[in-house]
């Protein structure tokens, strides 16, 4: 009798299943290239069918853009050029809004989409994605009619036609970065998204026809590397923009050397959270977890070194392991999953072999008791422990739900380790004193530092890198300069 008291007890608190529906969201079998306001073909009649990391299932076939296709879709934009950014500012903010408004209607729709390609948790594309999505044309369509009172002089002009690359992890949230402030400055876009994640950016392509914006003016097309080298190598693309690995990105900056393209690049991360003494330990628990295992650390800003003052170690890393286990692992759609699938077999090899080099090297493993679904692309919560700046785990972005720790003393050895870095994208400081947050903020070289916080976004903050996590910035008034000749 006892035992079945107990175990109604726990029952008692365990989560019943809360699955978003499916039906929601319209998936066509097959996909076409958008190229001025129309999907067509690709003119070679190549495919390849994206899936959800989840279950495996292939979701729907997607026409691959090649050079020919790059062309036509540059062409398309430059000839919509002359009468997109000959418009009034006024006029192309009342697109933006409608663009923004239709996002908002159908958010339900692309959240659920966004995670079926993607494999996030649904309350996160729900909670944070598709509202910053928004957010973004929102704020961009505010700054259309104002661009001559936004610092950079009187009568500035758009550059021309932007060729924009956007990764997987984000998938219609980089789109909105990049597409937003584009149009607002009067550019017209050629935008590949990920070959794993073609799907939002298609349904985008139809919000776009749904808010009468006119042909050309966006055009997208879901490919691989080769469409997007091809698009940063186009003669008649004047500025790139583009997220991803490092190792792309030195290729694009290598690319476009001796020519007049304007280039924005945010590449990878290796974030320090830095959790001082006097820290509430209960609030950065939360806040390291949000910082490293958001979107199942596929993010290039998460907080994946965690620096712990030496004298509470011990204690946090107790509570972050319960913490830890307490995290629900599973179907993505389940409005009560916190880790999701990683978005590919290519990237989930990647994590283990990483993670397995980790180990080889002598730091300890960690990770809860967890069973991980028979079907789709897993990798349970992970904790390092006795890492040293030496580690691979502690060098080199993982880009997977991975934390390694490390230890510190004084203010002066945090600020040390988490410089010693190849990235500079973010960084995180966990303390009650004001005065050390601005102390150790102003050095830490890094793009963005959060305080007694993590993976904050707004529109009107501008983000970006140091060092090999890139140049230039995305969002905010800062956000317009990228696209404008000034």
């Amino acid at each position: 009798m006892a035992s079945e008291m107990v175990s109604a007890k726990a029952s008692a608190f365990a989560y019943a299943p809360a699955p978003e529906s499916r039906s929601v969201v319209d998936i066509a079998p097959s996909y076409g290239l958008f190229i001025d306001g129309e999907f067509t073909e690709a003119a070679d009649g190549k495919v390849f069918k994206t899936v959800s990391p989840s279950t495996e299932e292939v979701l729907s076939e997607v026409a691959r853009a090649g050079e020919a296709d790059v062309d036509r879709a540059v062409g398309a934009a430059r000839r919509a050029f002359g009468k997109w950014s000959a418009l009034p500012g006024s006029e192309r903010a009342k697109y933006l809004f409608r663009i923004a408004r239709i996002i908002q209607e159908r958010s339900r729709e692309l959240a659920v989409l966004e995670t079926l390609d993607n494999g996030k948790p649904i309350k996160e594309t729900r909670d944070a994605d598709l509202p910053l999505v928004a957010a973004h044309f929102f704020y961009y369509a505010g700054w259309a009619d104002k661009l001559d009172h936004a610092g950079f002089g009187k009568d500035v002009r758009p550059l021309g036609v932007a060729g924009q690359v956007i990764p997987w992890n984000f998938p219609l949230l980089m789109l909105a970065w990049k597409i937003a402030p584009a149009l607002a400055t009067g550019n017209t876009v050629v935008l590949k998204p990920a070959e794993t994640t073609p799907l939002s950016a298609l349904f985008f392509a139809d919000i776009c026809r749904q808010a009468g914006l006119p042909k050309g003016v966006v055009n997208i097309l879901p490919g691989y590397g080769d469409a997007g080298a091809a698009l940063v190598a186009h003669p008649d693309v004047n500025k790139v923009a583009f997220t991803g690995s490092t190792a792309v990105g030195k290729a694009i900056a290598r690319q476009v050397a001796g020519t007049d393209k304007k280039v924005t690049l945010e590449l990878g991360g290796k974030g320090a959270n830095i959790v001082f003494d006097d820290a509430p330990i209960d609030q950065a628990v939360e806040g390291v977890v949000t910082g490293i295992f958001f979107n199942q650390g596929q993010v290039c800003c998460a907080g994946s070194r965690l620096l712990v003052q030496e004298s509470i170690h011990d204690e946090l890393l107790d509570s972050l392991k319960r913490r830890l286990s307490a995290l629900r692992l599973g179907d993505p759609l389940d409005k009560n999953t916190d880790i999701g699938a990683i978005n590919s077999a290519e990237q989930l090899a990647r994590i283990s072999s990483l993670v397995e080099q980790g180990e080889a090297e002598g730091a300890e493993r960690w990770s809860p008791s967890c069973e991980l679904p028979s079907s789709g692309y897993w990798f349970a919560p992970t904790l390092f422990t006795n890492v040293t700046q030496a580690h691979t785990v502690a060098r080199d972005e993982i880009f997977g739900p991975v934390l390694s720790v490390l230890t510190f003393r004084t203010p002066d050895e945090a600020v040390a380790k988490a410089n010693n870095s190849q990235y500079g994208l973010s960084a995180g400081i966990w303390t009650e004193k004001g005065s050390r947050i601005l102390a150790v903020a102003s050095k830490l070289r890094a793009g963005v530092v959060w305080s007694n916080t993590f993976n904050k976004f707004d529109p009107t903050s501008p983000f970006g890198g140091y060092k090999e996590s890139g140049y230039g910035r995305e969002g905010g008034r800062h956000g317009l300069e990228a696209y404008l000749d000034v």
